[in-house]
């Protein structure tokens, strides 16, 4: 799907090695894309004819359980954190896909299974070290470079290369998770139902909206697979003999067709697509923030549900919650009035798909866009230019191009959802 030749790629073991990195290829004019674990849709982790500054070698991750903390380098995969911090009992708030790079999840703002409870992956970072444009590091907080520290959460990739995160952890062991799915002709009964209930549902209350099909695949009967369906993906946290009333408010909106949920280790939670999604497919995604869900936005849900191939669905992540806890002018994530992060995504293992997969997800975002908030998540945007930028980041914009006119004048960092400085 991203077919880019890099000049160089460096593969770095620490800060030092980014700053060398960083210094050379400012000296030699060299255009730079920074890579962190790896999943980024646009492929704006790497750069024609330029410099790739490759953080995947960078794996350490320390865990204080005492503190409820981790630092953690960006090389790392959410997976590989949260295999890490379960050990102790203990979770961060990460993505849905255990091979998403922590770095690029956490700049762009994050948010997952556990928004709801402890808000954005922002909202739990407590400091980052940087490696700014002009090769010096830096460490950055609320008190040490708050501007930058304000920037780095939602900002992206803007301001320099950040090789260290430190973030704060919860307590979160197991959870009760699994799909339920209803028929696709209970569309529009049961999204109209779950907009209206998820808002009113304590925090410990966790579930995405979906369309999808069945995958061929073990736990899913075999008169069902294939199926075009929508369902929820559950994630609870609270007491367990609560669980079975939010179930059964769900089962009361329309019967569900399958329903597979129980208790289990948070991390196989965050392990369970992983083998539905190998690295290599064929993806492209289109992405908004929603605030209501109008009855004529669900009609063009139901109008594009008829996905174009197996792996392409339709997402609604919620992001009220504890989220909504936090300021808008607090971190560089503007739209914390959203109460959802919509994600169309076209996804196929052929190439000879792509455009079929490419148009059904443009043709479905041209036809709901016009029901959302108007900015879009940025790590679930393709390269859509600069207005889509600014409309993400709204009123914070201009605040962010005084801070990159401070920490990089030249748009040094520039290959990414970019800021331009001011």
């Amino acid at each position: 799907m991203i077919d880019k030749h890099p000049a160089l790629i460096v593969k770095c073991k620490d800060a030092d090695d980014v700053k060398a990195a960083v210094n050379f290829a400012r000296k030699e004019g060299m255009e730079v894309s920074i890579r962190g674990g790896g999943h980024s849709g646009p492929g704006l982790a790497l750069v024609d004819n330029g410099m790739v500054i490759d953080l995947s070698p960078m794996k350490a991750i320390h865990v204080d359980p005492e503190n409820k903390t981790a630092r953690v380098e960006p090389g790392c995969t959410t997976g590989e954190v949260d295999a890490a911090t379960h050990e102790y009992g203990l979770a961060t708030v990460t993505g849905i896909i255990s091979n998403t790079g922590i770095g690029g999840l956490t700049l762009g703002g994050g948010h997952g299974y556990l928004t709801r409870k402890y808000g954005l992956t922002i909202d739990n970072l407590l400091s980052a070290d940087v490696v700014l444009a002009d090769g010096k590091l830096v460490h950055a907080n609320e008190k040490e470079n708050a501007d930058l520290f304000w920037a780095l959460r939602g900002g992206g990739g803007n301001f320099g290369v950040v090789t260290c995160f430190e973030y704060r952890l919860h307590p979160v062991k197991n959870v009760i998770a699994g799909p339920m799915f209803w028929p696709i002709d209970q569309l529009e009964t049961t999204l109209k139902w779950y907009r209206d209930w998820l808002p009113e549902m304590p925090d410990d209350v966790y579930a995405f909206f979906l369309i999808t099909e069945v995958a061929s695949a073990d736990p899913f009967p075999e008169e069902i697979q294939g199926e075009l369906v929508c369902g929820l993906l559950w994630c609870y946290t609270g007491h367990e003999d609560q669980f079975e009333n939010y179930l059964q408010q769900a089962r009361n909106a329309s019967k569900p067709l399958f329903e597979f949920t129980g208790e289990m280790p948070y991390t196989a939670l965050q392990t369970m697509f992983d083998g539905f999604f190998p690295p290599g497919y064929q993806w492209y995604w289109k992405g908004d923030f929603v605030r209501e869900i109008s009855n004529e936005a669900i009609k063009e849900h139901v109008r594009f549900a008829n996905i174009p191939t197996p792996l392409s669905t339709m997402h609604l992540y919620p992001v009220d919650g504890a989220a909504h806890e936090v300021g808008s002018d607090e971190t560089a994530w503007n739209k914390r009035d959203a109460q959802w992060s919509m994600v169309i995504v076209g996804v196929d293992p052929d190439p000879e798909n792509t455009d079929k997969i490419k148009t059904w997800a443009r043709d479905y975002w041209k036809a709901v866009h016009p029901h959302t908030l108007g900015g879009s998540y940025i790590n679930f945007m393709m390269e859509e230019g600069q207005d889509r930028v600014e409309a993400s980041y709204g009123d914070n914009y201009k605040r962010l191009q005084k801070v990159k006119a401070k920490y990089d004048p030249d748009n040094f960092f520039h290959v990414n959802q970019n800021i331009k400085p001011k």
